[in-house]
């Protein structure tokens, strides 16, 4: 069976979560990211619950020190990854302070070296990043997306089926070019030949 999405829900800004996770799909409760899915189906609890304040009673627990290279939220990440999941919906990852959205950012990144597809999902924008790759939306899309060189240098960028388009182009890590583009009702694709894109888009 081909596996599902692996959902994996922090602590950072996002209303509560009813999620419709199937038999082939995964979750995974990150430190206060529990609190969030109270009610829904929970399958792994990871965190060193720092913010939780207390450790869940859950049959399935990863507890860890708070002293750690790595953040809570990608040790879930790479649990999900050594179940074989590829796809995940990441909440609850951004918002708040900074420096932990920057973090799972680069989680994102990890998870295109890796060969998987993370987005990261907020109240208002929701945050995927591509790597020698392309993304497709539907027609159905509305709104604002923007566009951004994630590294100094990304070659053989496209762009179709947006407001603005690009053909074979270059864009760079210090100039804005792929800003606040816009979905116009076709179906449109974001295509990087070399090199990593960040695409901001509206969650809806």
């Amino acid at each position: 069976m081909e596996k599902g999405i692996c959902y994996v829900v922090g602590a950072g800004e996002c209303d509560k979560l009813l999620l419709q996770a199937g038999r082939e799909d995964y979750v995974i409760a990150v430190d206060g990211g529990y609190e969030k899915l109270r009610g829904s189906r929970i399958d792994l609890v990871v965190g060193d619950f720092d913010s939780l304040s207390y450790v869940p009673e859950h049959p399935h627990v990863v507890r860890l020190k708070p002293e750690k290279d790595d953040t809570d939220m990608m040790i879930a990440l790479k649990r999900g990854l050594e179940r074989g999941y590829r796809i995940f919906h990441i909440y609850g990852g951004c918002g708040g302070r900074f420096d932990h959205t920057l973090a799972n950012i680069q989680c994102l990144a990890y998870l295109a070296k890796k060969h998987a597809r993370g987005f990261l999902i907020g109240c208002r924008h929701t945050v995927t990043l591509i790597e020698n790759d392309s993304i497709e939306f539907p027609k159905e899309r509305t709104g604002y997306v923007s566009v951004f060189s994630y590294g100094e240098t990304a070659r053989g960028v496209t762009i179709k089926g947006l407001k603005y388009t690009l053909t074979d182009a270059r864009l760079i890590d210090r100039e804005p070019l792929g800003v606040s583009n816009e979905f116009v009702g076709t179906p449109s694709l974001i295509r990087v030949r070399e090199g990593r894109l960040l695409v901001v888009y509206e969650t809806q």
